[in-house]
Protein backbone atom coordinates (compact mmCIF):
# COMPACT_ATOMS: atom_id res chain seq x y z
CA UNK A 1 0.00 0.00 0.00
CA UNK A 2 2.94 2.60 0.75
CA UNK A 3 4.36 1.35 -2.77
CA UNK A 4 0.58 2.51 -4.56
CA UNK A 5 1.05 5.92 -2.11
CA UNK A 6 4.07 6.79 -3.33
CA UNK A 7 3.21 6.22 -7.33
CA UNK A 8 0.16 8.23 -6.86
CA UNK A 9 2.27 10.90 -5.25
CA UNK A 10 4.63 11.26 -8.03
CA UNK A 11 2.06 10.99 -10.97
CA UNK A 12 -1.24 12.60 -9.51
CA UNK A 13 -3.54 9.68 -9.53
CA UNK A 14 -7.65 10.86 -9.31
CA UNK A 15 -9.68 8.27 -7.16
CA UNK A 16 -10.46 6.04 -9.78
CA UNK A 17 -6.54 5.24 -10.75
CA UNK A 18 -6.26 5.36 -7.19
CA UNK A 19 -8.57 2.00 -6.81
CA UNK A 20 -7.52 0.71 -10.16
CA UNK A 21 -3.72 0.15 -8.70
CA UNK A 22 -4.90 -0.76 -5.57
CA UNK A 23 -6.89 -3.30 -7.38
CA UNK A 24 -4.31 -4.44 -9.02
CA UNK A 25 -2.19 -4.67 -6.21
CA UNK A 26 -4.34 -6.77 -4.44
CA UNK A 27 -4.49 -9.44 -7.21
CA UNK A 28 -3.76 -12.96 -7.25
CA UNK A 29 -1.14 -12.47 -9.79
CA UNK A 30 0.63 -9.97 -7.92
CA UNK A 31 0.98 -11.55 -4.46
CA UNK A 32 2.42 -14.51 -6.74
CA UNK A 33 5.02 -12.11 -8.61
CA UNK A 34 5.66 -10.91 -4.49
CA UNK A 35 6.47 -13.91 -3.24
CA UNK A 36 8.50 -15.23 -6.29
CA UNK A 37 10.32 -12.01 -5.67
CA UNK A 38 11.15 -12.89 -1.84
CA UNK A 39 12.16 -16.47 -3.42
CA UNK A 40 14.70 -15.20 -5.47
CA UNK A 41 15.68 -12.93 -3.27
CA UNK A 42 16.67 -15.20 -0.29
CA UNK A 43 18.04 -17.68 -2.69
CA UNK A 44 20.54 -14.85 -3.77
CA UNK A 45 21.36 -13.95 -0.15
CA UNK A 46 21.77 -17.41 0.56
CA UNK A 47 24.38 -18.37 -2.22
CA UNK A 48 26.20 -14.95 -1.23
CA UNK A 49 27.00 -16.29 2.58
CA UNK A 50 27.68 -19.49 1.69
CA UNK A 51 30.22 -18.02 -0.82
CA UNK A 52 31.73 -15.78 1.55
CA UNK A 53 31.83 -19.38 4.23
CA UNK A 54 33.55 -21.31 1.79
CA UNK A 55 35.86 -19.13 -0.15
CA UNK A 56 36.95 -20.30 -3.55
CA UNK A 57 40.23 -21.04 -3.96
CA UNK A 58 42.28 -18.28 -6.93
CA UNK A 59 42.59 -21.55 -9.14
CA UNK A 60 40.46 -24.63 -9.39
CA UNK A 61 42.30 -27.11 -7.51
CA UNK A 62 43.46 -30.26 -8.84
CA UNK A 63 44.33 -33.10 -6.45
CA UNK A 64 47.10 -36.11 -7.67
CA UNK A 65 46.96 -39.38 -7.07
CA UNK A 66 50.12 -40.61 -8.20
CA UNK A 67 52.69 -41.83 -5.47
CA UNK A 68 55.51 -39.84 -7.10
CA UNK A 69 53.79 -37.02 -8.55
CA UNK A 70 54.07 -33.38 -7.51
CA UNK A 71 50.67 -31.37 -6.37
CA UNK A 72 47.58 -31.64 -3.88
CA UNK A 73 46.44 -34.65 -2.37
CA UNK A 74 43.24 -35.71 -0.39
CA UNK A 75 44.24 -37.34 3.15
CA UNK A 76 44.30 -40.90 2.04
CA UNK A 77 46.86 -40.38 -0.78
CA UNK A 78 49.05 -37.92 1.67
CA UNK A 79 48.91 -41.10 4.35
CA UNK A 80 51.05 -43.26 1.22
CA UNK A 81 53.14 -40.52 0.75
CA UNK A 82 53.90 -39.25 4.18
CA UNK A 83 56.31 -42.40 5.00
CA UNK A 84 58.65 -40.58 2.84
CA UNK A 85 58.33 -37.06 4.58
CA UNK A 86 59.48 -39.09 7.74
CA UNK A 87 61.84 -41.04 6.50
CA UNK A 88 65.02 -41.41 9.06
CA UNK A 89 62.82 -39.39 11.29
CA UNK A 90 60.70 -41.68 12.33
CA UNK A 91 59.65 -40.03 15.53
CA UNK A 92 55.74 -39.68 16.96
CA UNK A 93 54.93 -35.89 17.37
CA UNK A 94 53.60 -35.11 21.05
CA UNK A 95 55.54 -37.82 22.56
CA UNK A 96 59.22 -38.81 20.94
CA UNK A 97 57.97 -42.01 20.44
CA UNK A 98 59.95 -44.18 18.01
CA UNK A 99 57.95 -46.14 15.36
CA UNK A 100 58.46 -48.67 12.62
CA UNK A 101 55.56 -49.40 9.82
CA UNK A 102 52.66 -48.65 11.77
CA UNK A 103 53.73 -49.94 14.91
CA UNK A 104 54.91 -47.69 17.96
CA UNK A 105 58.06 -48.35 20.09
CA UNK A 106 56.29 -47.59 23.64
CA UNK A 107 58.91 -48.54 25.03
CA UNK A 108 61.89 -45.86 22.97
CA UNK A 109 59.76 -43.14 24.98
CA UNK A 110 58.38 -44.52 28.18
CA UNK A 111 54.96 -44.14 27.40
CA UNK A 112 52.25 -45.91 29.82
CA UNK A 113 48.93 -45.98 28.14
CA UNK A 114 46.50 -44.14 29.37
CA UNK A 115 43.34 -46.36 28.54
CA UNK A 116 43.71 -48.58 24.78
CA UNK A 117 47.20 -49.75 24.81
CA UNK A 118 45.97 -50.85 20.91
CA UNK A 119 45.57 -47.72 19.79
CA UNK A 120 48.11 -46.70 22.00
CA UNK A 121 50.72 -48.79 19.71
CA UNK A 122 49.09 -48.02 16.56
CA UNK A 123 50.74 -45.05 14.52
CA UNK A 124 48.31 -42.54 13.33
CA UNK A 125 48.42 -39.24 11.00
CA UNK A 126 46.99 -36.17 13.28
CA UNK A 127 45.95 -32.79 11.86
CA UNK A 128 47.72 -30.11 13.53
CA UNK A 129 45.19 -27.98 12.75
CA UNK A 130 42.27 -30.71 13.31
CA UNK A 131 40.21 -31.47 10.30
CA UNK A 132 36.59 -29.96 12.21
CA UNK A 133 38.38 -26.40 12.10
CA UNK A 134 39.12 -26.89 8.18
CA UNK A 135 35.96 -27.91 7.55
CA UNK A 136 32.75 -27.06 10.03
CA UNK A 137 31.75 -24.21 8.51
CA UNK A 138 31.67 -25.21 5.12
CA UNK A 139 28.10 -26.36 3.61
CA UNK A 140 29.54 -30.04 2.92
CA UNK A 141 30.16 -30.34 6.74
CA UNK A 142 26.66 -28.99 7.67
CA UNK A 143 25.35 -31.14 4.80
CA UNK A 144 27.20 -34.45 5.99
CA UNK A 145 29.85 -33.98 8.05
CA UNK A 146 33.59 -34.44 7.65
CA UNK A 147 32.80 -37.72 4.97
CA UNK A 148 30.76 -35.79 2.86
CA UNK A 149 33.37 -33.10 2.72
CA UNK A 150 35.86 -35.36 2.16
CA UNK A 151 34.20 -37.23 -0.95
CA UNK A 152 32.66 -34.13 -2.42
CA UNK A 153 34.70 -30.51 -1.58
CA UNK A 154 37.67 -30.31 -3.34
CA UNK A 155 38.89 -27.43 -1.04
CA UNK A 156 38.37 -29.12 1.88
CA UNK A 157 40.20 -32.51 0.29
CA UNK A 158 42.87 -30.29 -0.45
CA UNK A 159 43.25 -28.87 3.29
CA UNK A 160 42.50 -32.28 4.86
CA UNK A 161 45.76 -33.66 2.57
CA UNK A 162 47.96 -30.72 2.79
CA UNK A 163 51.22 -32.63 4.04
CA UNK A 164 52.42 -29.33 5.77
CA UNK A 165 49.38 -29.58 8.67
CA UNK A 166 49.89 -33.65 9.24
CA UNK A 167 52.28 -35.39 12.05
CA UNK A 168 52.81 -38.72 13.19
CA UNK A 169 51.58 -39.36 16.12
CA UNK A 170 50.75 -41.93 19.12
CA UNK A 171 47.15 -43.04 17.98
CA UNK A 172 45.87 -42.74 22.17
CA UNK A 173 47.33 -39.26 22.27
CA UNK A 174 45.82 -38.37 18.61
CA UNK A 175 42.32 -39.72 19.71
CA UNK A 176 42.70 -37.92 22.98
CA UNK A 177 43.53 -34.93 21.50
CA UNK A 178 40.54 -35.11 19.48
CA UNK A 179 39.77 -31.36 17.38
CA UNK A 180 40.61 -29.47 20.62
CA UNK A 181 42.45 -26.42 20.55
CA UNK A 182 46.55 -26.00 22.30
CA UNK A 183 46.98 -24.51 25.18
CA UNK A 184 49.90 -24.25 28.05
CA UNK A 185 48.49 -23.96 31.38
CA UNK A 186 50.93 -25.35 33.74
CA UNK A 187 54.75 -25.72 33.62
CA UNK A 188 54.45 -28.64 35.84
CA UNK A 189 52.27 -30.71 33.91
CA UNK A 190 50.65 -34.28 36.09
CA UNK A 191 51.83 -37.07 33.60
CA UNK A 192 49.28 -38.95 31.73
CA UNK A 193 51.04 -41.29 29.35
CA UNK A 194 54.46 -42.01 31.38
CA UNK A 195 56.97 -40.09 30.53
CA UNK A 196 55.11 -38.45 27.46
CA UNK A 197 55.12 -34.63 28.02
CA UNK A 198 51.90 -34.15 26.55
CA UNK A 199 48.70 -33.33 28.13
CA UNK A 200 45.10 -33.54 27.85
CA UNK A 201 42.57 -31.04 29.57
CA UNK A 202 39.47 -32.86 28.93
CA UNK A 203 37.38 -31.07 30.98
CA UNK A 204 38.31 -27.62 28.90
CA UNK A 205 39.12 -29.16 25.79
CA UNK A 206 42.53 -28.17 25.55
CA UNK A 207 45.66 -29.96 24.56
CA UNK A 208 49.26 -28.90 26.00
CA UNK A 209 51.84 -30.31 23.74
CA UNK A 210 55.33 -30.84 24.94
CA UNK A 211 57.98 -27.51 24.71
CA UNK A 212 60.06 -29.28 21.96
CA UNK A 213 57.22 -29.24 19.12
CA UNK A 214 55.21 -25.99 20.00
CA UNK A 215 57.55 -23.44 17.39
CA UNK A 216 56.32 -26.36 14.58
CA UNK A 217 52.77 -25.84 15.94
CA UNK A 218 52.72 -22.25 15.91
CA UNK A 219 54.24 -22.21 12.37
CA UNK A 220 51.97 -24.72 10.93
CA UNK A 221 48.84 -22.68 12.10
CA UNK A 222 50.22 -19.46 10.33
CA UNK A 223 50.39 -21.91 7.06
CA UNK A 224 46.96 -23.45 7.24
CA UNK A 225 45.23 -20.19 8.44
CA UNK A 226 46.62 -18.06 5.62
CA UNK A 227 46.75 -20.76 3.35
CA UNK A 228 43.01 -21.88 3.81
CA UNK A 229 41.67 -18.07 4.86
CA UNK A 230 40.91 -19.22 8.45
CA UNK A 231 40.09 -16.76 11.04
CA UNK A 232 43.00 -17.05 13.83
CA UNK A 233 41.17 -16.05 17.43
CA UNK A 234 43.22 -13.36 19.76
CA UNK A 235 43.94 -15.68 22.12
CA UNK A 236 45.25 -18.30 19.93
CA UNK A 237 46.87 -15.61 17.89
CA UNK A 238 48.64 -14.65 20.89
CA UNK A 239 49.70 -18.00 21.98
CA UNK A 240 50.99 -19.29 18.38
CA UNK A 241 52.89 -15.69 18.37
CA UNK A 242 54.99 -16.30 21.92
CA UNK A 243 55.30 -20.24 20.79
CA UNK A 244 57.00 -19.03 17.10
CA UNK A 245 59.26 -16.39 18.58
CA UNK A 246 60.37 -18.72 21.80
CA UNK A 247 61.01 -21.82 19.44
CA UNK A 248 62.67 -21.39 16.31
CA UNK A 249 62.59 -22.81 13.47
CA UNK A 250 64.82 -26.32 13.76
CA UNK A 251 66.55 -28.69 11.73
CA UNK A 252 63.60 -31.08 11.86
CA UNK A 253 61.61 -28.45 9.99
CA UNK A 254 63.83 -27.75 7.67
CA UNK A 255 64.73 -31.54 6.70
CA UNK A 256 60.40 -31.96 6.70
CA UNK A 257 59.66 -28.89 4.32
CA UNK A 258 61.99 -29.73 1.70
CA UNK A 259 60.87 -32.95 1.20
CA UNK A 260 57.09 -31.68 1.45
CA UNK A 261 58.18 -29.07 -1.42
CA UNK A 262 59.21 -32.07 -3.35
CA UNK A 263 55.80 -33.78 -2.91
CA UNK A 264 53.09 -31.18 -3.02
CA UNK A 265 55.04 -28.60 -5.26
CA UNK A 266 54.30 -26.07 -1.88
CA UNK A 267 55.71 -26.22 1.79
CA UNK A 268 56.04 -23.54 4.58
CA UNK A 269 57.32 -20.37 3.62
CA UNK A 270 56.92 -19.18 7.66
CA UNK A 271 59.65 -22.29 8.06
CA UNK A 272 61.84 -22.04 4.72
CA UNK A 273 61.98 -18.05 5.16
CA UNK A 274 62.58 -18.06 9.42
CA UNK A 275 59.56 -15.33 9.21
CA UNK A 276 56.14 -14.93 11.64
CA UNK A 277 53.15 -13.74 10.44
CA UNK A 278 52.12 -10.15 10.33
CA UNK A 279 49.73 -10.26 13.13
CA UNK A 280 52.75 -11.30 15.07
CA UNK A 281 54.73 -7.80 14.64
Amino acid sequence: MAIIILICSLSACDDSSMAQIEKIAHSQEAKTLAKLGEIAIDKALNQKNETESNPSPKEPIELVTGRTATGQRDFNRAKQVLPDVFRGMESDFYCGCAYKGKEMDLASCGYTPRKSETRASRLEWEHVVPAWVLGHQRQCWQNGGRKNCSDNDPQFKSAEGNLVNLVPSVGEVNGDRSNFSYSAWTSKPEPMYGQCKTIVDFKNKKAQPREEVRGRIARIHFYMYERYQLKLSRQDQQLMCAWAKTYPVDDWEIKRDQRIVKLQGDGNHYVSERKTADYCA
